[in-house]
Protein backbone atom coordinates (compact mmCIF):
# COMPACT_ATOMS: atom_id res chain seq x y z
CA UNK A 1 0.00 0.00 0.00
CA UNK A 2 1.29 3.43 -0.96
CA UNK A 3 0.37 5.54 2.04
CA UNK A 4 1.04 8.78 0.19
CA UNK A 5 -1.74 8.13 -2.34
CA UNK A 6 -4.19 6.45 0.06
CA UNK A 7 -7.60 7.94 0.85
CA UNK A 8 -8.50 8.99 4.36
CA UNK A 9 -10.78 5.97 4.70
CA UNK A 10 -7.92 3.67 3.71
CA UNK A 11 -5.62 5.37 6.21
CA UNK A 12 -8.17 5.04 9.00
CA UNK A 13 -8.62 1.33 8.25
CA UNK A 14 -4.85 0.84 8.20
CA UNK A 15 -4.50 2.70 11.51
CA UNK A 16 -7.05 0.45 13.21
CA UNK A 17 -5.35 -2.72 11.98
CA UNK A 18 -1.85 -1.50 12.82
CA UNK A 19 -2.92 -0.36 16.29
CA UNK A 20 -4.24 -3.85 16.97
CA UNK A 21 -0.95 -5.40 15.82
CA UNK A 22 1.04 -2.98 17.92
CA UNK A 23 -0.97 -3.74 21.06
CA UNK A 24 -0.38 -7.45 20.51
CA UNK A 25 3.38 -6.82 20.34
CA UNK A 26 3.22 -4.70 23.50
CA UNK A 27 1.56 -7.50 25.42
CA UNK A 28 4.08 -10.14 24.29
CA UNK A 29 6.66 -9.08 26.91
CA UNK A 30 9.67 -9.08 24.59
CA UNK A 31 13.03 -7.52 25.51
CA UNK A 32 15.21 -7.17 22.40
CA UNK A 33 18.26 -4.98 21.85
CA UNK A 34 19.40 -3.60 18.48
CA UNK A 35 21.23 -0.59 19.89
CA UNK A 36 24.91 -1.22 19.12
CA UNK A 37 26.90 -3.12 16.52
CA UNK A 38 28.40 -5.75 18.77
CA UNK A 39 29.68 -9.05 17.39
CA UNK A 40 27.44 -11.97 18.30
CA UNK A 41 28.53 -14.78 20.58
CA UNK A 42 29.01 -17.01 17.54
CA UNK A 43 31.38 -14.45 16.05
CA UNK A 44 33.63 -14.01 19.06
CA UNK A 45 33.77 -17.80 19.42
CA UNK A 46 35.58 -17.89 16.08
CA UNK A 47 38.61 -16.54 17.95
CA UNK A 48 38.41 -18.69 21.07
CA UNK A 49 41.73 -20.34 20.22
CA UNK A 50 43.46 -17.06 21.16
CA UNK A 51 43.38 -18.41 24.70
CA UNK A 52 46.56 -20.42 25.08
CA UNK A 53 47.66 -19.99 21.46
CA UNK A 54 51.18 -18.91 22.48
CA UNK A 55 51.72 -22.24 24.26
CA UNK A 56 54.45 -20.75 26.44
CA UNK A 57 56.43 -19.23 23.56
CA UNK A 58 56.90 -15.56 24.42
CA UNK A 59 59.72 -14.76 22.01
CA UNK A 60 58.93 -13.03 18.71
CA UNK A 61 60.34 -13.99 15.32
CA UNK A 62 62.88 -11.22 15.81
CA UNK A 63 64.01 -12.68 19.14
CA UNK A 64 62.29 -10.09 21.33
CA UNK A 65 60.91 -11.17 24.72
CA UNK A 66 57.30 -10.05 24.41
CA UNK A 67 56.78 -10.14 28.18
CA UNK A 68 58.99 -7.12 28.78
CA UNK A 69 58.80 -3.37 28.26
CA UNK A 70 59.36 -1.64 24.92
CA UNK A 71 58.00 -1.63 21.41
CA UNK A 72 56.04 1.61 21.62
CA UNK A 73 54.82 1.31 18.03
CA UNK A 74 54.19 -2.46 17.99
CA UNK A 75 56.00 -5.60 16.88
CA UNK A 76 57.03 -6.12 13.23
CA UNK A 77 54.84 -9.17 12.69
CA UNK A 78 51.66 -7.31 13.64
CA UNK A 79 52.62 -4.38 11.41
CA UNK A 80 53.10 -6.77 8.50
CA UNK A 81 49.74 -8.44 9.13
CA UNK A 82 47.85 -5.14 9.01
CA UNK A 83 49.96 -3.84 6.12
CA UNK A 84 49.18 -6.90 3.97
CA UNK A 85 45.49 -6.98 4.90
CA UNK A 86 44.81 -3.26 4.40
CA UNK A 87 47.29 -2.75 1.51
CA UNK A 88 49.36 -0.16 3.36
CA UNK A 89 53.13 0.23 3.36
CA UNK A 90 54.42 -1.39 6.55
CA UNK A 91 56.64 1.64 7.28
CA UNK A 92 53.52 3.76 7.80
CA UNK A 93 51.97 1.61 10.53
CA UNK A 94 51.88 2.03 14.31
CA UNK A 95 50.23 -0.62 16.50
CA UNK A 96 48.15 0.46 19.47
CA UNK A 97 46.12 -1.28 22.14
CA UNK A 98 42.73 -2.86 21.64
CA UNK A 99 40.88 0.24 20.39
CA UNK A 100 41.23 2.33 17.23
CA UNK A 101 38.92 4.85 18.92
CA UNK A 102 41.67 5.42 21.49
CA UNK A 103 44.16 6.13 18.69
CA UNK A 104 41.70 8.54 17.07
CA UNK A 105 41.09 10.34 20.35
CA UNK A 106 44.82 10.57 21.02
CA UNK A 107 45.49 11.88 17.51
CA UNK A 108 42.85 14.59 17.86
CA UNK A 109 44.08 15.50 21.36
CA UNK A 110 47.74 15.63 20.30
CA UNK A 111 46.92 17.73 17.21
CA UNK A 112 44.80 20.09 19.29
CA UNK A 113 47.12 20.55 22.26
CA UNK A 114 50.65 19.88 20.97
CA UNK A 115 50.53 19.65 17.18
CA UNK A 116 51.46 16.90 14.75
CA UNK A 117 53.37 19.14 12.35
CA UNK A 118 56.17 20.49 14.50
CA UNK A 119 56.50 23.54 16.71
CA UNK A 120 53.58 25.95 16.48
CA UNK A 121 51.31 23.42 14.72
CA UNK A 122 48.86 22.89 17.59
CA UNK A 123 45.34 23.77 16.53
CA UNK A 124 44.59 25.62 19.75
CA UNK A 125 47.48 28.03 19.15
CA UNK A 126 45.59 29.62 16.27
CA UNK A 127 43.06 32.37 16.86
CA UNK A 128 39.61 30.99 16.35
CA UNK A 129 37.37 28.05 17.16
CA UNK A 130 38.63 24.68 15.95
CA UNK A 131 36.09 22.89 13.74
CA UNK A 132 35.60 19.49 12.07
CA UNK A 133 33.50 18.43 9.08
CA UNK A 134 31.20 15.60 10.16
CA UNK A 135 29.48 13.67 7.33
CA UNK A 136 25.97 12.65 8.41
CA UNK A 137 24.52 10.30 9.27
CA UNK A 138 27.73 9.26 10.99
CA UNK A 139 29.39 7.54 13.93
CA UNK A 140 28.35 8.87 17.33
CA UNK A 141 31.74 8.09 18.90
CA UNK A 142 33.48 10.44 16.45
CA UNK A 143 31.09 13.16 17.46
CA UNK A 144 31.71 12.43 21.15
CA UNK A 145 35.46 12.92 20.65
CA UNK A 146 34.89 16.35 19.14
CA UNK A 147 32.38 17.36 21.78
CA UNK A 148 34.68 16.25 24.61
CA UNK A 149 37.62 18.19 23.17
CA UNK A 150 35.56 21.30 22.48
CA UNK A 151 35.82 21.01 18.69
CA UNK A 152 32.83 22.48 16.86
CA UNK A 153 31.15 20.07 14.48
CA UNK A 154 29.81 21.04 11.05
CA UNK A 155 27.47 18.42 9.56
CA UNK A 156 27.55 17.71 5.83
CA UNK A 157 25.13 15.33 4.16
CA UNK A 158 26.14 12.11 2.41
CA UNK A 159 24.80 10.18 -0.54
CA UNK A 160 25.61 6.70 -1.83
CA UNK A 161 29.07 7.92 -2.94
CA UNK A 162 30.12 9.51 0.37
CA UNK A 163 30.13 13.10 1.67
CA UNK A 164 28.80 15.80 -0.65
CA UNK A 165 32.17 17.13 -1.69
CA UNK A 166 31.05 20.43 -3.26
CA UNK A 167 29.78 21.48 0.16
CA UNK A 168 32.83 20.09 1.98
CA UNK A 169 35.23 21.97 -0.28
CA UNK A 170 33.23 25.19 -0.10
CA UNK A 171 33.22 25.12 3.71
CA UNK A 172 36.94 24.36 3.96
CA UNK A 173 37.94 27.07 1.48
CA UNK A 174 35.96 29.62 3.46
CA UNK A 175 37.21 28.72 6.95
CA UNK A 176 40.88 27.95 7.78
CA UNK A 177 39.84 26.86 11.29
CA UNK A 178 38.26 23.70 9.88
CA UNK A 179 41.06 21.35 10.88
CA UNK A 180 39.67 17.92 10.13
CA UNK A 181 37.06 15.65 8.62
CA UNK A 182 35.76 12.33 9.93
CA UNK A 183 35.45 9.56 7.36
CA UNK A 184 34.27 5.95 7.51
CA UNK A 185 35.07 5.25 3.87
CA UNK A 186 34.11 1.61 3.33
CA UNK A 187 30.73 0.36 4.54
CA UNK A 188 30.20 3.66 6.30
CA UNK A 189 28.64 3.75 9.75
CA UNK A 190 25.64 3.71 9.49
CA UNK A 191 24.74 4.00 5.78
CA UNK A 192 26.98 1.18 4.54
CA UNK A 193 28.06 3.20 1.51
CA UNK A 194 31.54 2.88 -0.03
CA UNK A 195 33.16 6.17 -0.95
CA UNK A 196 33.53 6.53 -4.72
CA UNK A 197 36.95 6.88 -6.32
CA UNK A 198 36.19 10.54 -7.05
CA UNK A 199 35.22 11.25 -3.45
CA UNK A 200 38.36 9.53 -2.13
CA UNK A 201 40.50 11.62 -4.48
CA UNK A 202 38.80 14.88 -3.53
CA UNK A 203 39.14 14.13 0.19
CA UNK A 204 42.84 13.40 -0.29
CA UNK A 205 43.20 16.82 -1.95
CA UNK A 206 41.48 18.79 0.84
CA UNK A 207 44.69 19.79 2.62
CA UNK A 208 45.64 21.75 -0.49
CA UNK A 209 42.71 24.13 0.02
CA UNK A 210 42.46 23.98 3.83
CA UNK A 211 44.15 26.00 6.54
CA UNK A 212 47.36 24.84 8.15
CA UNK A 213 47.63 21.39 9.75
CA UNK A 214 44.44 19.95 8.32
CA UNK A 215 43.94 16.20 8.94
CA UNK A 216 41.70 13.55 7.39
CA UNK A 217 40.62 11.04 10.07
CA UNK A 218 40.14 7.96 7.86
CA UNK A 219 38.42 5.44 10.13
CA UNK A 220 38.48 2.33 7.95
CA UNK A 221 36.87 0.22 10.68
CA UNK A 222 34.72 -1.94 8.39
CA UNK A 223 37.06 -2.43 5.42
CA UNK A 224 37.29 -6.21 5.92
CA UNK A 225 33.70 -6.74 7.09
CA UNK A 226 32.27 -7.87 3.75
CA UNK A 227 28.77 -9.32 3.37
CA UNK A 228 28.68 -9.50 -0.42
CA UNK A 229 31.51 -10.90 -2.55
CA UNK A 230 30.62 -8.28 -5.18
CA UNK A 231 31.13 -5.43 -2.72
CA UNK A 232 32.83 -2.38 -4.17
CA UNK A 233 36.51 -1.90 -3.45
CA UNK A 234 37.79 1.30 -1.82
CA UNK A 235 40.35 3.45 -3.62
CA UNK A 236 43.73 3.93 -1.88
CA UNK A 237 43.65 7.33 -0.20
CA UNK A 238 47.44 7.36 0.20
CA UNK A 239 47.88 7.02 -3.58
CA UNK A 240 45.70 10.08 -4.12
CA UNK A 241 47.40 11.96 -1.31
CA UNK A 242 50.81 11.32 -2.87
CA UNK A 243 49.52 12.64 -6.19
CA UNK A 244 48.25 15.82 -4.50
CA UNK A 245 51.25 16.26 -2.21
CA UNK A 246 49.07 15.92 0.89
CA UNK A 247 50.38 12.71 2.48
CA UNK A 248 50.91 14.42 5.84
CA UNK A 249 47.18 15.16 6.04
CA UNK A 250 45.96 11.53 6.12
CA UNK A 251 45.57 9.43 9.27
CA UNK A 252 44.17 5.93 8.76
CA UNK A 253 42.73 3.83 11.59
CA UNK A 254 41.56 0.24 11.96
CA UNK A 255 41.47 -2.67 14.38
CA UNK A 256 40.46 -6.25 15.02
CA UNK A 257 37.76 -5.19 17.48
CA UNK A 258 35.02 -6.90 15.45
CA UNK A 259 37.41 -9.47 13.99
CA UNK A 260 38.53 -11.32 17.14
CA UNK A 261 37.60 -10.24 20.67
CA UNK A 262 35.91 -6.84 20.76
CA UNK A 263 37.46 -5.92 24.11
CA UNK A 264 40.83 -7.53 23.53
CA UNK A 265 41.82 -6.91 19.94
CA UNK A 266 44.63 -4.94 18.32
CA UNK A 267 44.38 -1.49 16.73
CA UNK A 268 46.58 0.35 14.24
CA UNK A 269 47.18 3.80 12.84
CA UNK A 270 48.79 4.45 9.46
CA UNK A 271 50.32 7.81 8.62
CA UNK A 272 53.30 9.58 7.12
CA UNK A 273 56.69 9.32 8.83
CA UNK A 274 56.41 12.85 10.21
CA UNK A 275 52.97 12.20 11.68
CA UNK A 276 54.14 8.93 13.22
CA UNK A 277 57.22 10.59 14.72
CA UNK A 278 55.10 13.33 16.31
CA UNK A 279 52.48 10.88 17.56
CA UNK A 280 55.11 8.59 19.12
CA UNK A 281 56.83 11.53 20.78
CA UNK A 282 53.61 12.56 22.51
CA UNK A 283 52.55 8.96 23.20
CA UNK A 284 55.84 8.20 24.91
CA UNK A 285 54.89 10.37 27.86
CA UNK A 286 51.91 8.12 28.70
CA UNK A 287 52.99 4.65 27.57
CA UNK A 288 56.06 2.42 27.46
CA UNK A 289 54.39 0.13 24.96
CA UNK A 290 51.21 -1.80 24.09
CA UNK A 291 50.39 -5.44 24.84
CA UNK A 292 52.91 -7.26 22.62
CA UNK A 293 51.70 -10.67 23.78
CA UNK A 294 48.24 -9.93 22.44
CA UNK A 295 49.77 -8.84 19.15
CA UNK A 296 51.59 -12.17 18.88
CA UNK A 297 48.40 -14.05 19.72
CA UNK A 298 46.72 -12.36 16.77
CA UNK A 299 49.63 -13.13 14.47
CA UNK A 300 49.41 -16.81 15.46
CA UNK A 301 45.65 -16.87 14.89
CA UNK A 302 45.30 -14.87 11.66
CA UNK A 303 48.80 -15.54 10.26
CA UNK A 304 48.66 -13.39 7.10
CA UNK A 305 46.29 -11.55 4.75
CA UNK A 306 44.96 -14.86 3.40
CA UNK A 307 44.25 -16.14 6.89
CA UNK A 308 42.65 -12.81 7.81
CA UNK A 309 40.33 -13.03 4.79
CA UNK A 310 39.38 -16.63 5.59
CA UNK A 311 38.54 -15.60 9.16
CA UNK A 312 36.31 -12.80 7.87
CA UNK A 313 34.53 -15.21 5.53
CA UNK A 314 33.41 -17.09 8.63
CA UNK A 315 32.14 -13.83 10.13
CA UNK A 316 30.16 -13.10 6.96
CA UNK A 317 28.48 -16.49 7.11
CA UNK A 318 27.15 -15.56 10.56
CA UNK A 319 26.29 -11.93 9.80
CA UNK A 320 24.68 -12.12 6.37
CA UNK A 321 21.55 -14.05 7.44
CA UNK A 322 20.89 -11.34 10.03
CA UNK A 323 21.08 -8.58 7.44
CA UNK A 324 18.96 -10.63 5.05
CA UNK A 325 16.20 -10.73 7.66
CA UNK A 326 16.31 -6.96 8.06
CA UNK A 327 16.12 -6.46 4.31
CA UNK A 328 13.29 -8.97 3.98
CA UNK A 329 11.10 -7.20 6.54
CA UNK A 330 11.84 -3.76 5.15
CA UNK A 331 11.00 -4.83 1.60
CA UNK A 332 7.90 -6.83 2.49
CA UNK A 333 6.59 -4.24 4.91
CA UNK A 334 7.67 -0.90 3.46
CA UNK A 335 8.78 -1.17 -0.17
CA UNK A 336 6.43 0.91 -2.33
CA UNK A 337 4.82 2.54 0.71
CA UNK A 338 6.33 5.95 -0.03
CA UNK A 339 7.12 6.51 3.64
CA UNK A 340 10.62 5.10 4.14
CA UNK A 341 14.03 4.69 2.53
CA UNK A 342 17.17 2.73 3.31
CA UNK A 343 20.37 1.46 1.71
CA UNK A 344 21.16 -2.25 1.51
CA UNK A 345 24.76 -2.52 2.75
CA UNK A 346 27.31 -4.85 1.17
CA UNK A 347 29.35 -4.87 4.36
CA UNK A 348 29.71 -3.33 7.79
CA UNK A 349 27.45 -3.63 10.78
CA UNK A 350 24.47 -1.36 10.25
CA UNK A 351 21.43 -0.49 8.21
CA UNK A 352 20.61 3.21 7.98
CA UNK A 353 16.86 3.80 7.81
CA UNK A 354 15.04 7.07 7.11
CA UNK A 355 11.42 7.57 8.10
CA UNK A 356 9.20 10.47 7.17
CA UNK A 357 10.60 13.69 8.74
CA UNK A 358 9.63 14.26 12.35
CA UNK A 359 9.00 10.61 13.22
CA UNK A 360 12.29 8.96 14.16
CA UNK A 361 12.10 9.73 17.88
CA UNK A 362 8.48 8.63 18.00
CA UNK A 363 9.24 5.36 16.19
CA UNK A 364 12.15 4.58 18.52
CA UNK A 365 9.96 5.31 21.56
CA UNK A 366 7.13 3.15 20.24
CA UNK A 367 9.52 0.29 19.56
CA UNK A 368 10.88 0.55 23.11
CA UNK A 369 7.35 0.37 24.50
CA UNK A 370 6.89 -2.83 22.51
CA UNK A 371 10.11 -4.36 23.82
CA UNK A 372 12.67 -3.38 21.14
CA UNK A 373 15.55 -1.09 22.06
CA UNK A 374 17.02 0.86 19.14
CA UNK A 375 19.88 3.35 18.89
CA UNK A 376 18.50 6.71 20.10
CA UNK A 377 17.16 8.85 17.29
CA UNK A 378 19.63 11.63 16.56
CA UNK A 379 22.69 9.61 17.65
CA UNK A 380 23.99 9.60 14.08
CA UNK A 381 24.25 13.42 14.07
CA UNK A 382 26.50 15.87 15.93
CA UNK A 383 25.19 16.84 19.37
CA UNK A 384 22.51 14.16 19.01
CA UNK A 385 20.38 16.43 16.83
CA UNK A 386 18.97 15.17 13.55
CA UNK A 387 17.32 18.29 12.05
CA UNK A 388 14.86 16.14 10.10
CA UNK A 389 14.27 13.68 12.96
CA UNK A 390 14.25 10.91 10.36
CA UNK A 391 17.34 8.71 10.67
CA UNK A 392 17.38 5.45 12.65
CA UNK A 393 20.40 3.13 12.85
CA UNK A 394 19.57 -0.58 12.93
CA UNK A 395 22.23 -2.90 14.36
CA UNK A 396 21.33 -6.57 13.74
CA UNK A 397 24.67 -8.24 14.48
CA UNK A 398 24.23 -9.31 18.11
CA UNK A 399 20.70 -10.72 18.49
CA UNK A 400 19.77 -14.23 17.39
CA UNK A 401 18.01 -14.79 14.06
CA UNK A 402 14.71 -15.34 15.86
CA UNK A 403 15.14 -12.16 17.86
CA UNK A 404 15.84 -10.14 14.71
CA UNK A 405 12.69 -11.56 13.11
CA UNK A 406 10.66 -10.45 16.13
CA UNK A 407 12.33 -7.05 16.35
CA UNK A 408 11.88 -6.23 12.67
CA UNK A 409 8.22 -7.25 12.71
CA UNK A 410 7.67 -4.77 15.54
CA UNK A 411 9.80 -2.09 13.90
CA UNK A 412 7.83 -2.18 10.65
CA UNK A 413 4.52 -1.91 12.51
CA UNK A 414 5.87 1.07 14.48
CA UNK A 415 7.00 2.85 11.30
CA UNK A 416 3.64 2.34 9.62
CA UNK A 417 1.53 3.24 12.63
CA UNK A 418 3.49 6.40 13.45
CA UNK A 419 3.29 7.51 9.82
CA UNK A 420 -0.42 6.83 9.38
CA UNK A 421 -1.24 8.69 12.57
CA UNK A 422 0.81 11.66 11.42
CA UNK A 423 -1.06 11.70 8.09
CA UNK A 424 -4.44 11.48 9.78
CA UNK A 425 -3.55 14.35 12.10
CA UNK A 426 -2.15 16.58 9.36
Amino acid sequence: MNFQSASRAQLEAAEAELAQQYQAHQSSGLSLDLTRGKPSTEQVELSSSLDGILAGNYISEEGVDLRNYGGLDGIPGMKRLFAETFSIDVSRILIGGNSSLTLMYQSALFALQFGLGGEGSAWNQESGEVKFICPVPGYDRHFSVCEHLGIKMIPVAMDENGPLMDEVESLIKADPMIKGIWCVPRFSNPTGCVYSDEVVDRIAALAGIAGNNFRVFWDNAYAVHILDDEAKELADVFVSAKKHGTEDSVLIFGSTSKVTFAGAGVAFMAASSSNLAAFKRHLGFSSIGPDKLNQQRHINLLKDATGFKAHMTQHAAILKPRFDIVEKYLIEGLAGSGIASWLKPQGGYFVSFDSEPGLAKQIVAMAADAGVKLTPAGATFPYGHDPKDANIRLAPSYPSLEEIEQAMAIFVVCVKLATVRKMLNA
